[in-house]
């Protein structure tokens, strides 16, 4: 392992909302993550012989038993991490679904087979690639974790799971719920920060390193996974554009806009990060947007710390001082907690962080451009491939969107959505690999070819 751990650290977290201090959390040391990884290398070919079905049922049996304890995950998340109760619980309900989706998938997940000749036929069969190291992120703990844990076990996979040191309470908590309906060792938890989930991504015991999180601790699990061999499967944030089209409904826009700018005060990945309008409809959006925002004012929660605040309140800053126009928000509000008000920016130009960076706040910076041909040329000009939208009443324009912008997933008309179990595949910084789907379970398994031939007589 690459990171030296010590064995006494502790985590100290402070409540988003009131800025008091939570209990202090114990951090693993090295013995227990060699522990953890020991146990999931012993645990494993005893699970990848598990009948599929009898994998798919214990995830089963772990979604039951995540909503049953619904109320009590939703809580830990609004302590941990500032979110909304119902924002929270919306999470945890994700995450029930999703791990009932997989333990359906679980056991129709196959191979395929390829006649090469009248006497000879090639099969690919799949087959779990070992143990899977799976580092989550604090936005929405529950919902992601139930993603790569769940595609991880019902394929045969043993895991060691490191939840986000800003809610590892949630975290560990769901986690322990899934581990209950499993067999020892299939499922190993370890509290942490970067050290932990850098001796994980480091270990040469890993065989696929799942992680999302930023871009800066994606590249360095590509780079970890680069030497040891591991599968990296990344999903690295994102800086999202909003297309706005001429011949819109510029009310309808402007809710769609602040939707995707500030529900859960803009800290979800897929998050509306800048925004692009026809002149044709800009000074109407603009007018729009400024009072969604208002209405939005009392629906969001604080940020997960003063440290994402600061990052957020620098940006805008840095907006208004080259020149961009505060329309909303924008300033820090007195009292306790990390909370940043819904915020609203005009004249943005592409050189400013708010256009050029994620900023992972309630933000939305707005850029004023001629024509689509001119919107969809900077929406694309980015490092990031996460996700884009495009809200237009022309056909036409929503084909050259997602044929022209660089992105996994290009929303037409609505901000969030999409087929419940739908794939998504990101590019650039925004990471690599599929994340959730059935086209998941492609990834936490290894595909064997066999090639039969008959024996001569």
């Amino acid at each position: 392992m690459t990171a030296v751990l010590e064995p006494t650290r502790t985590l100290t977290l402070t409540d988003p909302r009131t800025g008091e201090a939570h209990e202090p959390v114990p951090v693993a040391g090295e013995q227990e993550v060699r522990a953890a990884l020991a146990a999931a290398r012993a645990a494993a070919p005893g699970w990848a012989r598990t009948a599929p079905a009898e994998r798919a049922a214990a995830v089963r049996a772990a979604a039951d038993a995540v909503r049953a304890a619904a109320d009590e995950l939703a809580e830990l998340n609004t302590r941990e991490t500032g979110k909304t109760p119902d924002d929270s619980r919306g999470g945890v309900e994700a995450g029930i679904g999703t791990l009932e989706q997989y333990a359906q998938l679980g056991p129709l997940h196959r191979g395929r087979s390829l006649q090469g000749g009248w006497g000879a036929t090639d099969l690919m069969v799949h087959a779990p690639r070992g143990v899977v190291a799976v580092l989550t992120p604090w936005n929405d703990p529950v919902a992601v974790a139930a993603g790569l844990l769940g595609a991880a076990l019902v394929t045969g996979n043993t895991v060691v799971h490191k939840p986000s040191e800003r809610c590892p309470r949630t975290g560990r908590r769901f986690a322990e719920l899934l581990a209950a309906h499993l067999p020892d060792g299939v499922l190993q938890i370890l509290d942490g920060d970067g050290p932990v989930g850098e001796a994980l991504a480091g270990s040469p015991e890993v065989d696929v390193v799942a992680h999302v999180g930023s871009t800066a601790t994606g590249r360095a699990i590509a780079a970890a996974c680069a030497r040891t061999g591991a599968k990296a499967l990344l999903e690295n944030g994102g800086n999202d554009p909003l297309i706005v089209d001429a011949g819109v409904d510029p009310l309808w826009a402007a809710e769609q806009a602040a939707l995707g700018s500030f529900a859960n005060a803009g800290q979800i990945c897929v998050s509306v990060e800048r925004i692009y309008v026809l002149t044709e409809v800009a000074e109407p959006f603009l007018e729009a947007l400024v009072a969604e925002a208002g209405k939005w004012a009392d629906r969001i929660g604080p940020l997960v710390d003063e440290r994402q605040r600061e990052q957020v309140h620098a940006h805008v800053r840095e907006a208004v001082d080259d020149g961009a126009r505060l329309r909303a928000g924008g300033e820090l509000p007195a009292g306790p907690g990390s909370f940043y008000p819904p915020t609203v920016l005009s004249g943005c130009t592409p050189g400013m962080a708010v256009l050029a960076e994620e900023t992972f706040g309630p933000v939305a910076p707005v850029r004023e451009v001629p024509d689509l041909d001119t919107a969809l040329r900077e929406a694309a000009a980015d490092r990031y491939g996460l996700a884009a939208t495009v809200l237009t009443p022309d056909m036409e324009h929503a084909q050259r969107a997602w044929r022209e912008l660089p992105v996994g997933t290009v929303k037409v008309n609505a901000v969030f959505g999409g087929a419940p179990g739908g794939a998504a595949e990101p590019r650039g910084a925004s990471g690599q690999g599929f994340g959730y789907g059935p086209e998941l379970l492609d990834e936490m398994t290894t595909t064997t070819v066999v090639h039969l031939a008959p024996a001569p007589r």
